[in-house]
């Protein structure tokens, strides 16, 4: 089934993008979200209509994702985990834990952007992880893994 995207949709495309899709996933997923329209000559002459907004936006979100990606490479993220002698952490650092710190940082970026080595950190030491933000646009952030020292 052909659509039009309304809104940039992760590991399909951007807003005003046409895009061939199976018909369930348009009809259960990307239509009742308004993610995106049918494809045809009124929705299409629409899409025509707002091609020049549509450019002035995805520059906007192109600069904004530079700026984003300077910010946060400038960031060092240090975690503090319960570790055993041999540097293997009780637990583990994944996306989800970079994501809240970022979020108290005043970084708003979904977890599921964020792409951790092997998935989790599970041992001590400094690493890198990669955070999609638009287009082909990625930005590294460098974690410190630190063993937290034990309570008393």
């Amino acid at each position: 089934m052909k659509i039009i995207l309304n809104q940039d949709v992760i590991g399909l495309g951007e807003e005003g993008d046409i895009r061939e899709v199976a018909s369930g996933y348009a009809r259960n997923f990307l239509l009742p979200k308004a993610l995106a329209v049918p494809h045809t000559k009124a929705n299409l002459a629409s899409l025509e209509r707002r091609r020049g907004v549509i450019a002035q936006r995805r520059t906007a979100k192109r600069t904004e994702a530079l700026g984003l990606k300077e910010r946060l490479e400038a960031e060092e993220l240090k975690f503090a985990m319960p570790a055993g002698e041999n540097g293997k952490l009780f637990g583990s650092v994944n996306n989800a834990m970079l994501a809240a710190e970022l979020e108290k940082r005043g970084y708003q970026i979904e977890k599921k952007r964020i792409e951790v080595p092997d998935h989790a950190i599970r041992t001590t030491g400094t690493f890198k992880a990669k955070v999609r933000l638009y287009d082909k646009e990625e930005a590294v952030l460098k974690l410190v893994v630190e063993a937290a020292a034990p309570a008393s």
